[in-house]
């Protein structure tokens, strides 16, 4: 198998947040994964020890870096995505619980097809890629029911549909890509969730495809938030992004494929024997 992307975790204020995604991640991703928490002076002094304490442990590849003081959320993430060249990257949110299988599923959706440069998996909080209903916050899912997800998921074949932008709570970027665009833009954007908003828009406008991987599920505490400012900006860059997206998300163009996974899961069997195959 070809090496997996590089795993980029943006640190938060949240501890017990931190700690359950730590959890999560080094149980759901394969070990030897490259791992980046990258800290742009969030952490105080009970999320430095959980770090520490996760870094003595994993076995993941895992680095951490702290700034000595914050540049803000955007510019400290086009820094680190910028660090890592054209690397394919994963884009984890620190409030985010991943499931088994998550990043080979979003690597796999990459090898597909040449043209996709973003891939954001099923979430419960995920806008246009909510489960079980779009637009809607479903509470976050226990361990067991996440896994029994990801296992009917893992059943289903892989459309990887089109949306509208990808979106933040993981992303998978093609490094090749996101470079050919430019990164993300500091200058205008204060959110992750609006400078992503804006690199998908751009991307698509270069032939790019933002797509759903359809196979995987990463759930989140709540959706992404906008910083003062930034939807004005969006709107004034993309006069047509707030009706392309309340379009989508009052037509549905996923709704079949919900369905087909509700069904699916309704059907879906007992773990597998051996979790190696399954991550």
């Amino acid at each position: 198998m070809s090496e997996l992307p590089i795993v980029v975790v943006p640190v938060g204020v949240d501890d017990d947040a931190l700690d359950a995604c730590l959890a999560a991640l080094e149980l759901c991703t394969p070990p030897g994964t490259r791992v980046w928490l990258a800290d742009d002076a969030q952490s105080g002094p009970r999320g430095y020890a959980i770090i520490e304490r996760w870094l003595q442990r994993t076995a993941l590849k895992a680095d951490y870096s702290r700034r000595q003081r914050g540049i803000g959320e955007v510019a400290h993430l086009d820094e680190i995505l910028t660090a890592c060249g054209e690397a394919d990257v994963a884009v984890l949110a620190a409030d985010a619980v991943p499931a088994p299988g998550w990043l080979s599923r979003l690597s796999a959706s990459l090898a597909v097809d040449r043209a996709i440069a973003s891939a954001t998996p099923w979430c419960n909080a995920g806008e246009a890629a909510a489960w079980p209903r779009i637009g809607e916050i479903a509470p976050l899912p226990d361990a067991g029911d996440a896994e029994r997800l990801a296992r009917a998921l893992a059943q289903m074949p892989a459309a990887h549909p089109e949306l509208p932008a990808a979106i933040g709570h993981a992303v998978l970027l093609r490094g090749s890509a996101r470079h050919r665009a430019g990164g993300l833009d500091a200058a205008s954007y204060g959110s992750w969730y609006a400078a992503l908003t804006d690199l998908s828009l751009r991307l698509s406008g270069l032939g790019w495809r933002n797509v759903l991987c359809d196979t995987a599920y990463v759930a989140r505490l709540g959706e992404g938030r906008p910083s003062d400012g930034d939807m004005d900006a969006l709107a004034s860059r993309w006069p047509d992004w707030h009706a392309r997206l309340a379009n989508f998300l009052m037509h549905d163009p996923l709704r079949e494929l919900r369905q087909h996974l509700a069904e699916r899961l309704e059907r879906v069997g007992p773990p597998e024997p051996q979790r190696d195959l399954f991550l």
